[in-house]
């Protein structure tokens, strides 16, 4: 007897990672964020989605890929030496294999990451041809994909909104982003850190933007209260559509104390052989500075919060992947089985998550992902789908008005304003509207240099704006880094804009930074201009 659907699940990947290429080094520790990235969560990520389509696992997977990250994937340098990344960690674990020969659990460890790593490589180099993109346009073009852009640089936009601008520009040039990497206009957008504020769905339908997702604080808080919760989307008076984050389904993957990857089977992220091998065997593979660095090559699993890590056991940290996905969707069963006795249509538990835990963060996460896909595939109860195929079946929504929130801790903006990042804030509303002013004076203006110019300053208060780095100064973790790159995006715009007011240009030092700060080479400074509307040039 066939299983009656239930209901449907909407996973969403947010990916993203903020702008960084450092052409001026052959190494730099800041790029391996996109090279861990990589390997670790979008190639698996991948890998498993072709694994399916050769199955027939009918799955669906909604994954929004910020701009910056776009930019990173296609730009050669940073593939160029993606690949040299690559090949040291193939060389690695595979002296790694020499030096354990005698070591049988620890060797054959060292050969599963050798196996892995040229893996990667091959599906990199073949079914991708060096362009991870290909992969997402793939499954996208055979149904399975559904591809979601966000703003131009992941800027937090109620924290921009003083200048609006900032917020269209934001906008903007994500959507031509989009359509110059895939080829057609995104139906959908991942606002930054899901923060939203009142008259921001104004913003995006003038962008063409049909649906975003916003933390369950921001629908349950909004007026009037949503009908069905979180499980149906709801509508703007704008006409976009709102999908709501399902808090039980982020809580048993995100949740340090509840959630999946802590269990006791899944390899440690934190101990790695990048801090714990010989100084000078580890070498080659590190900064060349000499500061230990994650390699990515981890033999321990969690273990426990207390006592001597163990080694991690690949094969039944995947069982336990298994065990966890079938968790996952007899926990999502009972949930709809509930939802169902109160609703009039099928319930929709959408699920949203940044896309690097799973691989990078949770190694086994994509594994995870693969067995729910398969599960639900086979139980026909619950199936994934998109949010445009939620909204073809179901175009007829509730109509509220969302209430201001973000997805940081208990939906506040705090994470990105507070004592210890308030200070770049009067900096980028000074630069939004210096660069407002200067781009309704020069609109018409054909001179190329100055043209050069403004475009760059453009692509500097762009990348000022990312959200990253006042998140990185409140957590911490790269709080030097987050610093200097503000510091210099905001002092490279003033030196472009004292070089164009004195008509005094240096061009070398335009030809600098237009070569490290890259971002959106085809981006023109008329988009600050006040009436500057969708489609002008």
């Amino acid at each position: 007897m066939t299983n009656q659907l239930k209901g449907y699940w909407i996973p969403v990947l947010h990916a993203h990672l903020p702008f960084v290429k450092h052409p001026e080094y052959d190494y730099f520790l800041e790029e391996n964020w996109l090279f861990e990235a990589i390997s670790e969560s979008y190639i698996p990520l991948l890998m498993n989605m072709q694994k399916m389509t050769e199955e027939g696992v009918d799955f669906r997977l909604t994954v929004s890929i910020s701009p910056p990250l776009m930019e990173m994937l296609h730009d050669e340098h940073l593939m160029e030496k993606y690949l040299v990344y690559l090949d040291k960690h193939i060389e690695l674990s595979s002296k790694e294999t020499v030096r354990l020969k005698n070591d049988k659990s620890f060797r054959s460890l060292a050969l599963f990451y050798k196996q892995r790593y040229r893996a990667v490589k091959s599906f990199f180099t073949g079914f991708l041809d060096y362009n991870v993109l290909n992969g997402y346009r793939y499954f996208r073009d055979r149904g399975k994909a559904e591809l979601l852009t966000s703003c131009a640089t992941h800027g937090l936009l109620p924290l921009l909104n003083v200048n609006r601008r900032s917020v269209e520009a934001q906008v903007s040039i994500a959507v031509d982003s989009y359509e110059k990497h895939m080829g057609s206009a995104p139906g959908g957008m991942w606002i930054p850190e899901c923060a939203y504020y009142e008259g921001l769905d104004i913003v995006l339908r003038k962008y063409g933007i049909n649906y975003f997702v916003l933390d369950s604080l921001g629908l349950m808080n909004g007026s009037p209260a949503p009908r069905y919760g979180v499980y149906a989307p709801v509508y703007t008076e704008s006409g976009v559509a709102v999908f709501g984050r399902d808090p039980l389904s982020s809580r048993q993957v995100w949740s340090a104390e509840e959630g999946y990857p802590g269990d006791f089977h899944y390899r440690d992220f934190y101990r790695d052989a990048g801090f714990d091998l010989d100084f000078e065997y580890i070498k080659p593979y590190i900064n060349p500075d000499g500061a230990r660095v994650f390699t990515g090559i981890k033999y321990y699993r969690i273990t426990g919060k207390k006592g001597d890590k163990k080694p991690y056991n690949p094969g039944k940290a995947s069982a336990m992947a298994q065990e966890h996905a079938g968790h996952f969707c007899s926990e999502r069963k009972k949930r709809v089985e509930e939802l169902c006795l109160h609703m009039d249509r099928p319930p929709a538990v959408l699920s949203p998550y940044d896309a690097e835990l799973f691989g990078h963060w949770w190694f086994e996460g994509p594994d995870f992902l693969y067995h729910v896909f398969r599960k639900m595939n086979a139980q026909k109860e619950l199936k994934a789908i998109t949010p445009s195929e939620y909204l073809k079946m179901h175009p007829r929504n509730q109509v509220i008005a969302p209430c201001p929130t973000s997805w940081g801790y208990n939906g506040y903006y705090d994470a990105w304003l507070n004592d210890g990042n308030d200070w770049i804030y009067r900096h980028l509303h000074r630069m939004a509207d210096t660069l407002g002013s200067l781009a309704n004076e020069h609109y018409h203006g054909t001179d190329p240099k100055r043209t050069r110019i403004l475009n760059q300053m453009s692509r500097e208060l762009l990348l000022a704006q990312s959200s990253d780095w006042a998140f990185l100064m409140t957590t911490k973790t790269a709080r030097e880094y987050a610093e200097e790159r503000t510091r210099e995006h905001i002092s490279n715009f003033h030196a472009l804009h004292e070089g164009l007011l004195s008509n005094n240009i240096e061009i070398h030092f335009l030809e600098e930074v237009e070569k490290k700060n890259s971002i959106f080479p085809e981006l023109e400074f008329r988009v600050y201009a006040s009436g500057h509307s969708p489609g002008d040039s």
